[in-house]
C-alpha cells in the first residue's frame, strides 16, 4: 500500500534555515511548494530540484491543491504579521509551525549536535558538518550557510546524527532536543527580541540545560560545560599558531593529548576557534576526533564567509559579518595576513533595530578601515525607524575617508578604487552585488 503524502508549504523558503528543512522533507517524499517575497539563488535552487515557489503574497498565486487545510504550513518569525497567506491558512485552520518547531520534530530521533551563539554558529557547524563528512559518518546537517564543498546549506548522509545551528532569534534554540552543545557567544543581540543582554544570556542559559550530554563553550562564558579557547589555556585549546598563505598551523592541546602541527584551511582567528570548537564537539561525543583532524586542512569554505574573490587587480572578500563583534574580527584577519594591502570596507547595515542598538559600536569597528564607503540599511523583516540611517551612522564614523552609495554605484565603486583590498560586509543582499561582480569579471 502507497504511503499518503504529506503536502507543505513554506512561508519565506528563501530563508536559508527554511529551505534546509523544503529540501529535508522533499527528499523524504513528502509535496513541498513554497513563497518567498524574492527570487534568489536559493529559490532557484529550490526550483532546479522540483520544489514550486511563488514571489506574491495572494491566495491565487497558491497552486489550488495546495490551498486546501491538509496542507502543513511552516513559517518563519521574519514573516510579517499581515502576511495574508499565513493569515488565510490561519483562518482556515491549518496546521501551522514555526520554522524551529519542525526542525526540533525531526531532529529528535537522531543523535543532535546543536551549535549555538550569537556569531560562528555557521562555520562551525560547518566544520563539523566536514569532519563527519570525512569520517564518512551517516549524519543530516541543517546549516545558515552554503558550504562550498556541497554547495548546498543540506548535507543528507543518512539519520544517525544530526548537526544544526541553534538559532537565538526569537527563543528558536528552545525548541531542540540536543544531545550535544556549543556555545560559541554570546555577545549582545536581537535586543528586539530580548531587550537586554541578561534576558538573552538567560534564554542561552535554558538551551544549555535542555542538552542531554555535554556542551562545549568558549572559555568565559556565564555557562556550565567544557571550555574552548585559542592562545590561552582552556580545557581544549589552540598554542604556537603561526598564520600562513591561506590559513594557519597550529598545535592542539586536549585534555588527554597534544596534537602537534595541525593545518587549518581557513583565515581568521575566530575561524581558528570555531574548529577548536567543531573539534572539542566531536571529541566529547566520544568519535574518533583525531582521525578527523587532517581534514581541516580540506576544508573549503562557505559561501559569504571570509570568501576570498580575485579581481584584476585587486582582491575580495566577502563576509556575512553584520554585528560589531564579527567586523572587529574580520578588521583582525586584514592587519594579520594582509598588513601592507590598503583596504576599503563596504558595509551594508543589517536591520534598523540592530543599527540604533549599536550606532556607536559601528562606527567604533569601521573606524580603522582605510576607507569607508556604506550602503543603505537593509530592513529585513523591519520597518524604518526615525532617526536611524546609514547617513547618521556616517555621521558618528571619525575617519575622514567615507562615503555613501547607493545601490547601483556598487560595482563602480569596487572596480575604480585604487585599493588592494575590498571587504564587502553584511548579511543583506550585498552578497547578490558581489555575486553579480564575480559573474562579471
Amino acid at each position: 500500500m502507497n504511503r499518503v503524502q504529506k503536502k507543505y508549504c513554506f512561508l519565506g523558503i528563501g530563508g536559508i534555515g527554511m529551505s534546509a528543512l523544503a529540501k529535508y522533507l522533499f527528499e523524504h517524499g513528502e509535496r513541498v511548494m513554497g513563497y518567498d517575497k524574492t527570487p534568489s539563488n536559493i529559490t532557484e535552487q529550490l526550483i532546479s530540484m522540483g520544489i514550486p515557489v511563488v514571489f506574491e503574497d495572494s491566495i491565487s498565486a497558491l497552486p489550488k491543491d495546495f490551498r486546501t487545510a491538509d496542507t502543513q504550513i511552516i513559517y518563519t518569525p521574519a514573516l510579517p504579521k499581515d502576511h495574508s497567506q499565513l493569515n488565510y491558512f490561519k483562518t482556515q485552520g491549518n496546521n501551522i509551525k514555526k520554522r524551529a518547531v519542525l526542525l526540533g520534530e525531526v531532529t529528535a530521533n537522531t543523535t543532535l549536535f546543536a551549535v549555538a551563539g550569537t556569531h560562528g554558529k555557521t562555520t562551525t557547524a560547518s566544520i563539523l558538518t566536514h569532519l563527519f563528512a570525512y569520517l564518512n559518518f551517516e549524519f543530516t546537517a541543517f546549516l545558515g550557510g552554503i558550504m562550498n564543498a556541497f554547495q548546498s546549506n543540506f548535507i543528507s548522509n543518512g539519520n544517525e546524527y544530526s548537526i544544526v545551528e541553534a538559532d537565538e532569534y526569537d527563543y528558536s534554540f528552545h525548541q531542540l532536543s540536543p544531545d550535544f552543545a556549543c556555545v560559541t557567544s554570546m555577545d549582545e543581540d536581537h535586543l528586539d527580541v530580548y531587550g537586554d543582554q541578561s534576558n538573552m544570556i538567560k534564554a542561552f542559559q535554558k538551551f544549555a540545560d535542555l542538552v542531554d550530554q555535554k556542551v562545549v563553550m568558549a572559555k568565559g562564558l556565564e555557562l556550565e560545560g567544557i571550555s574552548y579557547a585559542i592562545e590561552e589555556k582552556a580545557e581544549y585549546f589552540a598554542k604556537n599558531i603561526h598564520p600562513v598563505k591561506s590559513g594557519y598551523l597550529f598545535d592542539l592541546v586536549t585534555p588527554g593529548k597534544v596534537h602537534d602541527g595541525i593545518y587549518l584551511s581557513a583565515i581568521g582567528r575566530h575561524n581558528l576557534s570555531n574548529a577548536i570548537a567543531a573539534l572539542a564537539l566531536l571529541e566529547i561525543a566520544g568519535l574518533p576526533m583525531e582521525k578527523a583532524l587532517p581534514a581541516l586542512g580540506t576544508f573549503k569554505g562557505i559561501y559569504r564567509r571570509m570568501e576570498l574573490i580575485a579581481l584584476e587587480n585587486k582582491l575580495l572578500i566577502d563576509d556575512y559579518a553584520h554585528h560589531p563583534a564579527e567586523i572587529r574580527a574580520v578588521f583582525q584577519t586584514v592587519t594579520e595576513f594582509y598588513p601592507d594591502k590598503r583596504n576599503l570596507v563596504m558595509f551594508q547595515p543589517h536591520l534598523f533595530s540592530r543599527t540604533q542598538d549599536f550606532m556607536e559600536d559601528f562606527a567604533q569597528v569601521l573606524d580603522p578601515f582605510d576607507e569607508i564607503v556604506l550602503m543603505d540599511i537593509y530592513p529585513a523583516r523591519e520597518k524604518p525607524i526615525e532617526g536611524v540611517s546609514s547617513d547618521v551612522l556616517l555621521e558618528r564614523i571619525k575617519n575622514k575617508n567615507k562615503r555613501k552609495i547607493m545601490d547601483k554605484d556598487f560595482h563602480l565603486t569596487v572596480l575604480q578604487s585604487d585599493v588592494d583590498l575590498v571587504l564587502t560586509l553584511g548579511a543583506g543582499d550585498i552578497g547578490t552585488h558581489v555575486q553579480k561582480l564575480k559573474k562579471n569579471r
